[in-house]
């Protein structure tokens, strides 16, 4: 008996697990790319008031604003961000690691900063911390922006600043 040619929706069969396979692999990439997006940069402010330690850590945080930038500062003649954090958080009796880095790695996260929390930035590229700053409330943060400026408050519902994030911790109580 001769073999019958196979019919369209026949030679489908072979097809459709490769065509089925294609799509898991494009729905896996995509959801690994999604992974690698930044954190979604959510802030809580105080409606209730500050405690003691978060009050003297925004009050010594604003005492630094106009202080030059200096790498490696943590004094009024010069500070970098993670000075500014070391600083203001000494004010409050709480020892933080130097550098953004650092303190990125050992301080306890949290999904929403309230004023007084750190924000961590990846702003020399790639996915690692080398930025910090304090959130003051109403959405901005008071840092040390870099060489040949000063420190100072900024706006973060910037881009820049929404695409660079990696997360918030909170050293204080």
């Amino acid at each position: 008996m001769p073999e019958t040619p196979a019919l369209p929706h026949q030679s489908l069969g072979h097809a459709l697990p490769m065509a089925g396979s294609r799509l898991l692999l494009m729905m896996l990439l995509a959801a690994l790319l999604a992974g690698c997006a930044g954190r979604e940069l959510a802030t809580r402010d105080a409606p209730g008031g500050l405690s003691i330690d978060r009050a003297l850590i925004l009050a010594e945080a604003r005492r630094a604003l106009g202080t030059p930038y200096r790498l490696g500062g943590t004094t009024e003649r010069g500070m970098d961000c993670s000075g500014l954090v070391q600083r203001a958080y000494s004010r409050a009796g709480i020892r933080v690691p130097r550098t953004s880095r650092e303190q990125f790695e050992a301080l306890p996260r949290v999904d929403e900063a309230r004023p007084g929390d750190l924000l961590f930035f990846a702003t020399a590229g790639g996915r690692k911390p080398s930025h910090v700053g304090i959130y003051l409330g109403e959405g901005e943060m008071i840092h040390a922006p870099g060489r040949g400026r000063r420190v100072t408050t900024t706006a973060l519902a910037l881009d820049y600043w929404q695409e660079r994030f990696l997360g918030a911790a909170a050293p204080a109580p």
